[in-house]
């Protein structure tokens, strides 16, 4: 995907654009109308029976004139539960009814539709719907057809991807003008279908600068030369493993390995725990003192570091590290409860990496998760400016973020990622590619994306999203990995991310 198809923008600079648009003479809403006609004939070409669902704002207006446009070859119908209430969704509805278009704001009077058109409610949705337009999505969410939704899906907002309570599930939603990231984390999934973008053909010069972007993979540099040798690809030590949760270790530790770390040391606060005996190459030893750690290793903390005095003095120690550095898991929880851990954190000259699920996030900024949740994309952007960090929030669409503000959203991944032991596998990943040379942001993009989309490759594979084990992603990753690397991925059936 291009990069202007990847950006992503906020409500404000949005609006701000269609501003300047309408001041340059440029009608969006009828390129709109026209964009989205045009992908309604390629896709579902005629004949068929339609049906707009058109709201009172101006994503009505949009839904308006692209059926006016259709009249001729299609059987159009228009649901309008309230009369436009803008004067661009009043000229539509005259342009539509001038050409011969009936409107109708009884949804049963209406004949069986082959295809559902949603344009009740657009980027500008900000508030929980009423009972009546509840009753409204209900409605239409009945109807047994296939749905395409304009800009976004009815009741999801288009910038945190929290549901309004009640949004309308589509097969397709039709980005208009650009991306809204609301579309990818969240609920957005779960509701938006494959997103294609509808530009609009809007002058580059109107452009907003982007303010993030949906995530792509960075991994040519990756590429090896035949004269190399495990030093070439850098030295990882994982710390964590106490009793009862050595797995976390080695899971991470696993995950280095198989992502291309070219030596790991596992760190074990567990004296028992001193082989892995299905991955012998991984090497495993009490931490003496953080001393014996090289300037220029790769130190993962947390994945089962415990909470003790023993795991609160080690992380105290590993914070002065110069190196390269991720925080996850029982590191996060020790740091959210110490804020001079914080502080340390803060004055680091390189930026760690902190991998924080929702309920860890929210314990870092001193909230709840539903908070966190509710608005993942501020979530991640206070963490990142808070502690000064490359932060990932995990869960549906990841998001990573810099202190400068600049974010990346993944698009790619699904439920099979929801099971335990797969932060353990990430932290191990981003590991690996730190210890390869890539920069923090580079490394915890690209960990992410082949994260993610060894979760697609399984859910295509298997069929389902139930039974992915933390271990066997790894296997997934290092061959998408691998297959990207050199040439050769586009011959595997895998899910493409939605858009």
């Amino acid at each position: 995907m291009p990069a202007n198809e990847r950006a992503l923008i906020d409500a404000a600079a949005l609006r701000q654009w269609e501003q300047q648009a309408a001041q340059a003479g440029l009608d969006l809403m009828a390129r709109a109308g026209a964009a989205i006609a045009h992908w309604l004939r390629q896709h579902y070409p005629p004949p068929r029976q339609l049906l707009f669902a058109a709201g009172s704002g101006n994503n009505g207006g949009d839904a308006l004139i692209a059926a006016r446009l259709l009249l001729a070859d299609y059987a159009v119908s228009v649901w309008q539960p309230q009369p436009p209430a803008t004067i661009a969704a009043q000229a539509a509805e005259q342009q539509y009814l001038a050409a011969g278009g009936r409107l109708d704001s009884t949804l049963s009077a209406l004949p069986p539709a082959e295809l559902l058109i949603d344009g009740l409610f657009g980027a500008g949705l900000n508030r929980p719907l009423d009972a009546g337009w509840l009753a409204h999505i209900a409605a239409l969410d009945a109807l047994p057809c296939p749905r395409v939704a304009l800009d976004v899906p009815s009741g999801l907002d288009a910038w945190s991807g929290c549901v309004q309570g009640a949004a309308l599930p589509v097969d397709h939603t039709l980005a208009l003008l650009c991306q809204k990231p609301g579309l990818f984390t969240a609920d957005g999934r779960d509701y938006s279908g494959r997103v294609e973008l509808l530009d609009l053909d809007c002058p580059p010069a109107l452009v907003p600068a982007a303010q993030g972007e949906l995530l792509a993979a960075n991994l040519a540099p990756l590429r090896r030369r035949h004269n190399s040798n495990k030093g070439s690809f850098g030295s990882v030590s994982i710390i964590g493993g106490c009793a009862g949760m050595g797995g976390a270790a080695l899971l991470a530790g696993r995950a280095a390995l198989a992502l291309g770390a070219g030596k790991v040391r596992i760190h074990s606060l567990d004296a028992r725990l001193s082989l892995d005996p299905l991955w012998p190459e991984l090497m495993i030893a009490p931490l003496g003192n953080t001393s014996s750690l090289a300037a220029d290793e790769v130190v993962a903390i947390g994945p089962g570091l415990g909470q003790s005095p023993q795991a609160h003095r080690i992380l105290a120690s590993v914070l002065a590290h110069p190196g390269a550095l991720l925080l996850d898991a029982d590191a996060l929880n020790l740091l959210a409860g110490d804020p001079a851990l914080q502080q340390q954190l803060r004055q680091r000259q390189r930026p760690a990496v902190i991998t924080p699920h929702p309920a860890e996030a929210a314990r870092l900024l001193g909230c709840s998760t539903a908070a966190v949740q509710q608005d993942r994309l501020a979530a991640v952007r206070r963490l990142a400016a808070k502690l000064g960090v490359i932060a990932v929030l995990k869960g549906a669409g990841s998001l990573l973020c810099g202190p400068d503000g600049y974010y990346r959203l993944c698009a790619a991944g699904n439920a099979a990622l929801a099971s335990a032991g797969q932060g353990d596998i990430l932290s191990g990943s981003i590991a690996a590619l730190l210890a390869q040379g890539q920069d923090e942001t580079t490394a915890a993009g690209n960990a992410v994306w082949l994260h993610a989309s060894a979760g697609d490759r399984y859910l295509a594979d298997a069929g389902g999203p139930i039974g992915l084990r933390a271990s066997s992603t790894l296997p997934l990753m290092q061959q998408l990995l691998n297959r990207q690397l050199a040439g050769s991925d586009h011959d595997h059936p895998h899910r493409k991310p939605p858009f």
